[in-house]
């Protein structure tokens, strides 16, 4: 039986006309059609966390939680459920009211969103832990969307999923922070008016995990032959699986079920996404996302069948036993068409004048923190003051991407003009190429009064306080044309079964030609940052306030193999 998305001929058609109509240049270090009919997990080996998706027409969108990231709440389209492209952001700028704390808020702000369609438009919900429940919408998904509208003020909640059900009542299902609310291992729901713009009534507890299933949250509601269905991930992010509630009333009581877990796989922490069905119905399919430590959360696609008991079990059920275990290879969703290799942007030749969309920021951006040069084909990053900003992973105005893949290159061809004063350099710019985590390093350019430098800064355990430390440096004469690269490897266990079994480390190099990489300062033990995974990109910084800024000019950047 068809998923019950309430589509109309009106719906179909909206979903053809929000089809992108471009595509991305396809990844060099990970693309998972493999050509054969077959595709391989991680679907996005990115760090897309908490990933949901919604089908509309012959379209999948799908969103993801960003937490300070901006743009925040990416939007990616697919054709088949295997290539993505990412389309948009549905947060251009943070509004002040939904904003809890100063840039960069890590960790906090826009958790584990679900979109839907309903009426023509598609909604996004998400619960800020701090503040409550937010929404917006939209008629085309690539964008724009409408401004954030606060549905609901409360602390702790988290994990939202609106439900529009055929009497016309309308419900938001969501989980608890038990770090804000003091309480955690329990599933809640709320009626909201049929706009979806507030609730009615008070908050209820639908269901109490802490005998059986401890940490649930990320409840994503439908509705399927008269049930309702919760699809709830349990166990913990890198150590749970995958639970399935049904009931006769949105409000309960909830019978349960284990659907998947890691069993005999190196898949950890199995759950938390989106049931989608093919456009005739006959296929179910589920998105969720692995932790893999500081590459992030990442998704992955699994086959879904329903049983003769009625629930369903997702991944491949070897033993019979009603729980399914992950798929590193399959086959591909039948959608009726084969289409073309796709995978979300990386690589950035900084030709037009926005930013890649694969771009965000520690905050929302000022216009005097850059400017993309169309006619010169580059990206110029000015240096900016931040108050209390002593640190990089202080800074608000970090350029960053996910990582993309286990092992990549990313190179930046730059030049770095710092500020000029009564005809002397002055000191203390830096500008250059990073990577964010708890721990986290950079290979930069600094001036000071005797010249430019090239030095290498990191720090340990940042987000406990850990001091920037400068390692190696040289002195350099030439700062046009220089190359900034750092190299991703994946170490450690060849078969992870846990978190923290996932690796990597991060070699920097430089060179004056672009052909001669020489090594620069220390190797990097890469770490996961607050509820995301590293990142890699640039930044441009000052300690003073002046009426004038140095900058460093960005060519391109580029994510390769080598």
């Amino acid at each position: 039986m068809k998923l019950n998305l309430r589509l109309s001929l009106l719906s179909l058609a909206a979903g053809a006309l929000c089809a992108p109509a471009f595509a991305d240049t396809l990844s060099e270090v990970w693309v998972p059609d493999l050509g054969n009919g077959q595709y391989m997990n991680p679907i996005i080996d990115a760090d897309y966390s908490d990933p949901d998706v919604v089908r509309v027409g012959d379209d999948y969108y799908m969103t993801a939680s960003s937490f300070c990231d901006i743009p925040g709440l990416p939007i990616l389209h697919s054709k088949d459920l295997v290539n993505w492209t990412l389309i948009g952001h549905a947060i251009a700028e943070m509004p002040e009211y939904a904003q809890s704390g100063k840039d960069p808020n890590h960790g906090n702000a826009v958790w584990a969103p679900a979109i839907r369609y309903h009426n023509g438009e598609f909604y996004i919900y998400y619960g800020d832990p701090d503040l409550g429940i937010f929404m917006t919408k939209t008629k085309n998904p690539a964008g724009p969307w409408e401004p954030l509208v606060w549905v609901h003020k409360a602390k702790g909640i988290i994990d939202t999923c609106p439900f529009w059900d055929e009497d016309g009542r309308a419900y938001i299902a969501h989980g608890y922070a038990g770090s804000r609310a003091g309480n955690k291992s329990i599933l809640g729901m709320i009626e909201m008016t049929p706009d979806g713009t507030k609730t009615i009534g008070q908050d209820r507890m639908i269901y109490d995990g802490h005998r059986e299933n401890p940490t649930i949250e990320g409840a994503k509601m439908y509705k399927r032959d008269g049930w309702y269905w919760i699809f709830s991930p349990s166990g913990g992010v890198a150590t749970g699986w995958q639970e399935v509630m049904r009931s006769r009333s949105p409000w309960g009581p909830y019978e349960n079920r284990n659907v998947m877990e890691q069993g005999s796989t190196d898949i950890n922490g199995p759950h938390q996404g989106a049931w989608v069905d093919t456009p005739d119905g006959k296929e179910d399919w589920f998105i969720h996302f692995q932790d893999k430590g500081p590459y992030g959360r990442v998704v992955h696609l699994e086959p879904m069948k329903w049983n003769e008991d009625g629930f369903p079990v997702i991944g491949v059920d070897k033993d019979g036993d009603g729980r399914g275990e992950p798929v590193r290879k399959y086959r591909k969703p039948n959608v009726g068409k084969t289409y073309a290799k796709a995978t979300p942007a990386e690589s950035d030749e900084f030709e037009g004048t926005e930013l890649g969309k694969q771009w965000q920021w520690k905050g929302n951006p000022s216009a005097l923190w850059y400017f993309n040069d169309a006619k010169a084909g580059q990206l110029r990053l000015f240096s900016t003051n931040t108050p209390g900003a002593e640190r990089i992973y202080d800074m608000p105005n970090l350029l960053l991407q996910k990582f993309p893949a286990p092992n990549f290159t990313a190179t930046a061809k730059v030049s770095f003009c710092p500020r000029v004063n009564n005809g002397k350099v002055q000191a203390g710019e830096t500008a250059g190429l990073c990577v964010m985590g708890y721990n986290y390093e950079a290979i930069a350019f600094e001036s000071r009064k005797d010249g430019i430098y090239l030095v290498d800064l990191h720090a340990e355990k940042a987000n406990k306080g850990g001091k920037e430390v400068r390692g190696e440096e040289i002195k350099l004469d030439q700062t046009d044309n220089v190359y900034l690269r750092v190299k991703i490897e994946r170490t450690g266990v060849k078969k992870p079964m846990q978190k923290g079994d996932y690796k990597c480390e991060a070699t920097f190099y430089y060179s004056l030609d672009g052909k001669d990489f020489k090594p620069f300062g220390s190797k990097l033990k890469v770490t996961e940052g607050h509820w995301i995974g590293a990142k890699v990109g640039l930044f441009c910084s000052r300690p003073w306030t002046s009426n004038d800024s140095g900058w460093m000019d960005v060519d391109w950047f580029r994510i390769t193999k080598k």
